[in-house]
């Protein structure tokens, strides 16, 4: 028999292709949806059927925020897998909305694993995504983090996301629940929204490609982030649901790389020469063509989160190793999948 899988965030980047991969592992994947006045399944449409027509891959409205919606999707579905990746994920954003992201990202965790108790659903297996913007401060000597680093966050996605990592915790230990935390740090592809950083950049330059006489504002240059491909980490929140026992897993690379170079990564690839002026605030990038200076990159203070994370390296040491996994794609072949895609996109 087929097993059941189901997704929160299922249209999210990390959603999209985890039903991909699901899919052709032979699961029947269920995804859970917001009602919206608008379509927002693109991510997924290329593998999504109309409902009266055969599929492995349904969806259901519900939401993070709805206890009741919960208890009735994983009522029907009886899972055998919950992937629970739904969360307002932009941490800028939770600035602004602390609130909202309390109540999705935070308490949403909590409603799923109650609904799990409440159905006494005790075979089924939980995974929580959670985030390196759990760690707040430099780290120690290693000069990464790992399952067992000091957790102090800095915003309130940051801070909700703790919540989720303890509340999985508490609930396996109180409850002999299934439940796995995956300790994602930055992972990017062709599907990432355009309002994150890398996603921002490789579509600036594909306009630019394409002929864009657009500047690109960007906040802290010299953070550093550890990115590595969404794919990979999708393949890996699977194979933590598939150990004997359930533990948490930081997933990431092991390098750490600049947004400055990060910038500088995809003029490499498209041979564009750049050329940065200035400090702090005040610094800028132009691109250099036939003897000639244009002014393509400015920063913007709105940019700067009211408390930033300079540093973010991953330690992937345990996971790979109890894993038995190795990356596939590296950050330069990232950017330039990025950009290729944008690039068609605008065509």
């Amino acid at each position: 028999m087929n097993k059941k899988a189901l997704i929160t965030g299922i249209t999210g980047q990390d959603g999209s292709y985890l039903a991909e991969y699901l899919l052709d592992k032979g699961y029947i994947v269920h995804g859970i949806k917001r009602k919206s006045s608008s379509f927002n399944t693109n991510r997924i449409d290329h593998i999504y059927k109309d409902a009266h027509l055969s599929s492995n891959l349904f969806l259901h409205y519900g939401d993070l925020t709805d206890a009741s919606s919960l208890v009735n999707i994983l009522n029907k579905v009886k899972p055998n897998e919950i992937y629970n990746l739904g969360a307002q994920s932009h941490v800028g954003h939770s600035f602004e909305i602390p609130e909202y992201t309390s109540e999705v990202t935070g308490l949403g965790t909590l409603r799923v694993l109650e609904a799990i108790r409440f159905l006494n659903l005790k075979k089924t297996k939980f995974y929580q995504a959670s985030t390196s913007e759990l760690f707040g401060q430099k780290p120690n000597k290693s000069n990464s983090f790992n399952e067992n680093s000091i957790m102090i966050p800095k915003s309130p996605y940051g801070v909700s996301k703790l919540y989720s990592y303890w509340i999985t915790k508490v609930y396996r230990e109180a409850y002999n629940f299934y439940a796995c935390n995956g300790i994602l740090f930055n992972h990017e592809s062709p599907r990432r929204g355009e309002t994150f950083v890398t996603r921002k950049i490789t579509m600036f330059f594909a306009k630019k490609i394409l002929g864009s006489k657009e500047i690109l504002y960007l906040g802290n240059l010299n953070a550093k982030r550890d990115w590595g491909h969404a794919k990979d980490y999708t393949e890996m929140q699977w194979k933590i649901l598939q150990q004997s026992k359930p533990d948490d897993y930081v997933i990431a690379t092991g390098k750490t790389t600049s947004i400055r170079e990060f910038v500088n990564l995809c003029c490499k690839y498209l041979k564009l020469k750049i050329l940065w002026s200035g400090k702090g605030i005040k610094e800028k990038a132009y691109l250099i063509k036939d003897g000639k200076k244009e002014l393509i990159i400015k920063i913007d203070k709105k940019y700067y989160r009211p408390l930033e994370i300079d540093y973010l390296k991953g330690n992937p040491k345990k996971a790979l190793k109890k894993l038995n996994y190795k990356l596939k794609h590296s950050l330069k072949d990232l950017v330039k999948e990025m950009i290729d895609s944008d690039i068609k996109l605008l065509k």
